[in-house]
């Protein structure tokens, strides 16, 4: 059994998030462990919510709440959600944890010992009318590289080009609008990522080949373009306090570590809140010295955040001499975008999680966001697609595949699978086809091809539909009730077969199927067996149900209020 580490992004704090959020990290993380668990591997999925800096602050004040009841509800409110999406995490944490307050305090220690970390006196821009020095992607100005006038002081995102605030033409205040903003001196910790470049280029040359493209072009882009020494503290006062050997580092008790710097130590941070609460070993998960060298780390998110998973956050573990263990595969994507643009809650534009559960179980939303995952370019979200693959993969191909097979049954064969007769033409047809398509299936999934994996999946489902129109066993019924007895068994197996393989992706659906069909959970693996094992596995004179209506098809008038409501067209 091999131990396999999972991580998704950390979503932030601040409100619920939308469905390109939920598609770009948390629900293919969700989606590959399940599929692990099911291959009978060992998974920890872990993440958490990400709760300092400065929006938080800024939340807190706009809700009438101290930031630490704003934090707490809003965890709360995401964890809730995560769990109405079905998201299977082992622990879901915060990264305001005490766990998390220690490690990267005892992060910064090592990597200051190690020479790493230097004090140092830095221009910043500060806003007047708001009493505060800004966090960088809090100055915004025209793009010194590009000319784009929306550049945020950290990166603009009209060239992609990293940006030090100072460097803005005409900034101002994203906070309050104000352009009464100077560049005063301030003193701040830097993480010396200059000294790590060889050694941070070689650990990513030894991974690379395992990374997507679009992973492995963000970090070399990074290298390429020569490492820098990054701040790690902020002029704020919420966050993990600035420290030295535990204790308060003088002339830093305003400041706070930076939120980059602490949010990828969360992942550790959120594994030892789980190990707190449930008895379990956190360092066999992290630390090679006491057993990580056999786990696989895998890390889902956004494109955004490649750049701080490749670079950053590994200077963090190499840099501060300890054996932590480093990320193996990490699976970046691109935007889920709506009808092209940026979800917007102001501009009424996009499905917000939360709002997405009002209106379609889980598993719609699920199923279209896994079939078109934004991976090798942007994906964008359509009512008009969405619909279609709601209505025509999940109601038709699924749902009624499921829908016939088992009421048939009911119906003729007193709702139990049939005893009698032996396969033929049609049955070794069918067995053929999963001979190829089962194990190419498990190939998607291990390589994290998510959009190949759900077409895979809906492709056993329409070879299923094939053999039922082959093997036409309501026909056959009128003059041999035993010829009818094969095609209805073998429907029904593969109505059980269909529903093992939806469970990464629609885990309710696939519950259904297989609770209706009397399916134990021991034989819900997908550790396949001979495809013609797979066509006789449901034990033959046992009872059956129909279960209930899988999936509703999504009308016309429900799209068109949708589009009303939420934009799009």
């Amino acid at each position: 059994m091999a131990r396999i580490l999972i991580t998704s992004a950390l979503p932030y704090i601040n409100g619920v998030k939308h469905l390109g959020n939920l598609a770009g990290s948390m629900l293919p993380a969700d989606v590959f462990a399940r599929f692990q668990r099911l291959m009978g591997e060992e998974v920890l999925f872990i993440c958490a919510t990400d709760e300092h800096g400065t929006p938080a602050e800024l939340a807190a004040v706009e809700a009438g709440q101290s930031v630490e009841e704003y934090c707490l509800e809003q965890h709360e409110i995401q964890a809730r959600i995560a769990k109405g999406f079905q998201l299977s995490f082992d622990w879901f944490g915060r990264s305001s944890s005490q766990a998390n307050r220690e490690l990267t305090q005892a992060f910064a220690d090592r990597l200051e010992d190690a020479g790493l970390i230097e004090e140092r006196t830095s221009r910043q821009v500060y806003s007047i009318d708001d009493g505060r020095f800004l966090p960088d992607r809090y100055v915004e100005g025209t793009c010194p590289s590009c000319g784009y006038e929306k550049a945020r002081g950290d990166q603009c995102d009209g060239c992609g080009r990293l940006l030090d605030p100072v460097d803005l033409i005409n900034p101002y205040s994203a906070v309050s609008g104000s352009r009464r903003v100077e560049i005063r001196d301030t003193q701040h910790l830097f993480l010396l990522q200059s000294r790590m470049q060889d050694r941070i280029r070689a650990w990513v040359d030894e991974r690379a080949g395992a990374w997507p493209q679009l992973t492995s072009s963000i970090a070399y882009k990074w290298l390429d373009e020569g490492l820098q020494d990054r701040s790690i503290t902020r002029d704020l006062s919420w966050g993990v306090p600035v420290s030295r050997n535990g204790h308060p580092r003088p002339g830093f008790e305003t400041k706070v570590y930076y939120v980059w710097f602490d949010a990828p130590i969360e992942y550790i941070g959120a594994t030892r809140e789980w190990a707190e609460a449930t008895g379990g070993n956190w360092e066999r998960w992290w630390r090679t010295d006491k057993g990580a060298e056999d786990v696989t780390y895998v890390e889902f998110m956004g494109k955004d955040n490649v750049a701080f998973h490749t670079v950053s956050f590994p200077a963090t573990l190499l840099g501060s001499g300890e054996p932590w263990k480093l990320v193996d595969r990490l699976k970046a994507f691109n935007w889920l975008t709506w009808y092209g643009g940026k979800f917007s809650t102001s501009q009424k534009r996009g499905v917000f999680m939360d709002a997405a559960l009002e209106l379609l179980p889980a598993d719609y939303w699920r199923w279209f966001l896994t079939a078109n995952a934004p991976e090798g370019s942007d994906a964008p979200f359509t009512w008009e697609a969405f619909q279609n693959s709601v209505n025509s993969d999940l109601a038709n191909v699924l749902g009624n595949f499921v829908n016939r097979i088992t009421r048939y049954a009911q119906s003729k064969f007193d709702g139990r699978v049939p005893l009698e007769g032996e396969p033929g033409a049609d049955e070794a047809w069918i067995e053929g086809e999963l001979a190829q398509r089962l194990p190419a299936l498990i190939a998607h999934y291990q390589a994290m091809d998510f959009r190949k994996a759900a077409a895979e999946t809906r492709a056993i489902w329409a070879a299923g539909n094939e053999y039922l129109t082959r093997a036409e066993p309501w026909v056959k019924y009128k003059t041999s009730v035993e010829a009818s007895a094969v095609g209805v068994r073998t429907g029904l197996n593969l109505a059980a077969l269909f529903g093992v393989i939806a469970q990464p992706i629609i885990p309710a659906a696939a519950e259904s199927i297989l609770s209706a069909l009397g399916v134990p959970p021991e034989a819900r693996s997908f550790r396949f067996g001979d495809p013609r094992s797979c066509l006789d596995a449901l034990p033959r004179g046992s009872a059956i149900t129909a279960p209930p209506v899988l999936f509703a098809k999504i009308e016309d008038t429900q799209t068109a209020d949708w589009r009303v409501r939420f934009g799009g067209g």
